[in-house]
């Protein structure tokens, strides 16, 4: 799942996701994932999920993300 954030990171930077952005936005800029993924994959990794996992978007609205400022992926890595 780490190609996915690097993959929405990376259409951020290029301008090809705008930000605020939700599932449907995604998955036009990064392709090529289950359909199921998309809408989970935003709020699993939101500052304060639940579950714990890495935190990789700001949750700005229902349904809306950003990324975080400061905090970039490599898209080689994945980090």
């Amino acid at each position: 799942m780490k190609e996915l954030a690097s993959q929405i990171y990376a259409a951020v930077r290029s301008g090809r996701l705008k930000e605020p952005f939700g599932p449907a936005g995604v998955r036009r800029a990064c392709s090529g994932w289950g359909r199921s993924t998309y809408q989970v994959f935003l709020p699993k990794h939101r500052v304060g999920n639940p579950g714990k996992t890495s935190e990789l978007f700001e949750q700005t609205s229902r349904g809306r993300y950003c990324t975080l400022a400061g905090f970039r992926l490599d898209p080689e890595s994945g980090v």
